[in-house]
């Protein structure tokens, strides 16, 4: 299974970076669509499928909490696997996220790091053993 992945960030250079991360990841990714706040997020949802939207915390005009809640709220994406791609340091504010169903990743991170936790949300990740991919198992946090 190809992965259609959505990267939210107000930053340019930091979605190019995260985009270049997940090509490099060896995971199978199909599409990547890119985003810069949660409404053309939104928007994008609406017209595409998503498999995984990797997402920023602190964007103009809608936050990613504000654009979790939406996303979750809404019956035919509320399944829809995220994870938050931040620099943020409050505990608490990660606690809330979490208890919100995503994940979460620390900004830096090297490739390796993400590609384990979309393995485990998605169901997909590179087997390095056997050159192929394989289900895994595990928890949700990384």
């Amino acid at each position: 299974m190809a992965l259609n992945v959505l990267v939210v960030d107000d930053s340019a250079v930091m979605r190019a970076m995260i985009i270049k991360t997940l090509r490099v990841s060896r995971l199978p990714v199909r599409e990547i669509h890119e985003a810069s706040n949660g409404r053309e997020a939104l928007a994008l949802l609406d017209r595409e499928w998503i498999d995984l939207a990797l997402v920023d915390i602190n964007m103009p005009e809608m936050s990613g909490e504000e654009l979790i809640d939406r996303v979750r709220a809404m019956p035919t994406l509320a399944d829809l696997p995220l994870i938050v791609v931040s620099t943020e340091g409050s505990e608490t504010r990660i606690a809330r996220i979490r208890a919100r169903g995503a994940a979460f990743v620390h900004k830096p991170f090297t490739p390796e790091r993400p590609r384990e936790g979309i393995a485990r949300l998605t169901g997909v990740r590179y087997d390095e053993h056997d050159e192929g991919f394989a289900a895994p198992g595990g928890d949700l946090d990384f």
